[in-house]
């Protein structure tokens, strides 16, 4: 199934575009199911109902463990790398990780989980994570991890959308030099959710704990009590898998759903192609399994493939800037998949970090998150890759499932701070604000799809409205994205951004009415408007303009008592970069907020407004301009 040049990579897509049907019951075939499918695709986008591979019976599980036993069991599929240098690397063999998540399978049925339970996790990026994820999908138990950044507030949300019975998280997780007390913000978020019965707790940090009697469990007392014989579910193909919830234009985050066998094939067809992943390959994928990212190319892909993946615990620039380097030497990665973000910061420190480290085992390059902007594109290219490993600059979404228009390393022709072309399987179509289609080249629009893929969303989790509302009511048949994008002369994809009220900071989507919600609720703040603006590191930085008459004391506290507040009800992911007082914002007669005149402020662009008159009181745009100078 693996694409070794462009002349195949055309014949696929042809054949993917022709028959699609065809194309993805032979790439399906790769895989290990218990009962075929008697039907590949059936869809219909107005209502939406997307179904792959029906009446196909599966265990995901089966396909990233238990198939590989017999010819690789004891080869690595796991190397952990700590957030400590000086603490050893742990290497899990394909044997071992299999007998650890069939154990704590058991460790889950032994607390009340059974098929069709959601199950929480909040846990730092150790083994235990992944294992928790593929136990959750052995028992056909559906899995919401959440990022280890969210606020109590934001996981209380999660838990009670979904209706969590089960929690697993950690006492705390190391980040760089700061230390995160998980079990203390779950006991936090746990006040208000009334249906989760057990948490299973894991050792990690060694800090004091408050453990409930009934409810509260030690992750190694539980692994005593059982053994490491666990049957797999049988699901359906379209059972349910995991939710992941995602930002939105609206302040309610929304938990997007996907199904065991369309994802399963769609990640592990994907891993294998667009990095042209070749077996003994060590891979990096430097994401959290807490993101998208994570689930599809740390854990499902890569594993589903018998690949070894590299798990890293800590961040790019600790305890130095050359950690990433020191990663890629010592275990000779030959695939680094890293963001932007993290790309732009490193290359602040300059070759400094570089000096004196191998990096000659690096084959291939990958970008995700956000588009890549040129400067970061080349330095990469040069620096680490050393000219002679592809970039594949990865375009696609959380309810995408997997990568949709990327390039295929070693097969297609890269071009900086472009996606290239669709993967096999993928119909992108630009199109105007009234959804015509704008054919040709040469020419931009707003990016949907028109024809379903197997790893895409089915529905946002016990709202099926808001996923119609959301993706498929905008422009009629088709897959609204909510990016913009440009097609060039060679029909290569470049994404510019967002045309919604969603941010994109580090790669990371966070909805402009989330954030405004989480400051309006401080005390004294009247109303607020979030934009982004360019960020040298983040790529977007978020820039809140906030009315707050009765401020008490300073203003610099009091943007200090406001970016608490944030932490609080969001997490630290959500602060704003810039605050700026103001006593009124840009509104139309109608009470609009004109977010376009707010953003072309934030970005100290104040030239061309356009007409401000139609506004309620245009003498605001003139107020804010000034004290956006002394910003």
């Amino acid at each position: 199934m693996q694409i070794t040049s462009f002349k195949q990579y055309e014949e696929d897509y042809k054949k993917s575009v022709e028959n699609p049907e065809q194309f993805w019951g032979e790439v399906a075939q790769n895989f290990q199911w218990r009962k075929p499918w008697f039907k590949v695709l059936s869809w219909n986008f107005n209502e939406p109902n997307i179904k792959w591979f029906e009446g196909a019976k599966l265990n995901i599980t089966e396909n990233c463990l238990d198939r590989h036993l017999a010819t690789s069991g004891d080869k690595p599929a796991i190397i952990w790398e700590p957030n400590n240098p000086e603490e050893e690397s742990v290497t899990l063999t394909y044997k071992m990780l299999h007998e650890r998540v069939c154990r704590f399978a058991n460790v889950l049925k032994r607390n009340g989980a059974k098929k069709g339970d959601r199950i929480c996790i909040y846990m730092p990026m150790v083994p235990e994570l992944a294992i928790a994820v593929l136990a959750c999908a052995r028992i056909g138990a559906v899995h919401s991890v959440i990022f280890g950044g969210f606020s109590a507030k934001s996981i209380a949300d999660r838990i009670n959308d979904s209706q969590c019975k089960l929690v697993i998280t950690a006492d705390g997780a190391y980040r760089g030099n700061k230390q995160i007390p998980l079990k203390d913000v779950i006991d936090d978020a746990l006040i208000g959710c009334p249906t989760v019965e057990k948490c299973i707790v894991l050792t990690h940090v060694r800090t004091p704990v408050s453990m409930l009697k009934g409810r509260d469990v030690w992750w190694e007392d539980e692994v005593k009590h059982v053994n490491d014989i666990c049957e797999a579910e049988e699901m359906d193909a379209e059972d349910m898998l995991f939710i992941l919830y995602t930002s939105g234009s609206t302040g309610k985050p929304k938990g997007v759903v996907h199904t065991c066998g369309g994802y399963m094939v769609y990640a592990g067809y994907t891993f294998s192609n667009v990095f042209n992943y070749q077996p003994g390959e060590v891979y990096f994928c430097t994401a959290d399994i807490g993101w998208i990212t994570g689930h599809s190319y740390i854990v499902y892909g890569p594993l589903s493939q018998g690949a070894t993946s590299v798990l890293f615990e800590g961040i790019p620039t600790y305890p130095s800037p050359s950690r990433f380097w020191d990663i890629v030497e010592k275990h000779k990665v030959n695939t680094l998949y890293t963001a932007p973000t993290a790309i732009r910061s490193l290359m602040s420190y300059g070759e400094e970090p570089l000096n004196g480290k191998d990096l000659s085992s690096i084959r291939v390059l990958g970008s995700v998150g956000e588009p890549i902007n040129e400067e970061a594109w080349h330095w990469f290219d040069e620096k680490i890759g050393h000219g002679k490993a592809p970039i594949v600059d990865t375009w696609w979404q959380t309810e995408t499932g997997g990568i949709m228009i990327s390039p295929i390393a070693t097969v297609t022709k890269t071009k900086p701070s472009f996606a290239t072309l669709p993967l096999p399987g993928i119909q992108p179509i630009l199109v105007d604000e009234n959804g015509n289609e704008i054919a040709g080249n040469g020419v931009m629009g707003n990016l949907c799809i028109k024809f379903p893929w197997p790893g895409m969303l089915r529905t946002t989790y016990g709202d099926h409205e808001r996923c119609k509302q959301t993706y498929f009511s905008t422009y009629e048949n088709l897959y609204f994205t909510g990016d913009g994008c440009l097609r060039d002369e060679d029909g290569y994809y470049r994404i510019t951004g967002r045309v919604d009220d969603v941010l994109n900071v580090s790669g990371h989507r966070i909805g402009t009415a989330e954030v405004e919600n989480a400051i309006n609720m401080h005390a004294g703040v009247v109303e607020s408007a979030v934009v982004g603006y360019p960020h040298d590191v983040k790529g977007q930085g978020i820039y809140a303009f906030v009315i707050y008459p009765e401020m008490h004391g300073e203003a610099e506290l009091s943007k200090k008592d406001i970016l608490q507040t944030v932490s609080r009800v969001i997490g630290a992911i959500a602060k704003p970069d810039k605050i700026l007082f103001v006593t009124g914002l840009p509104k139309t007669r109608s009470g609009k907020i004109m977010r376009r005149i707010l953003r072309k402020i934030a970005e100290g662009d104040t030239s061309n407004l356009g007409d401000t008159s139609t506004l309620l009181d245009p003498t605001v745009v003139e107020e804010i301009i000034e004290a956006s100078k002394k910003l």
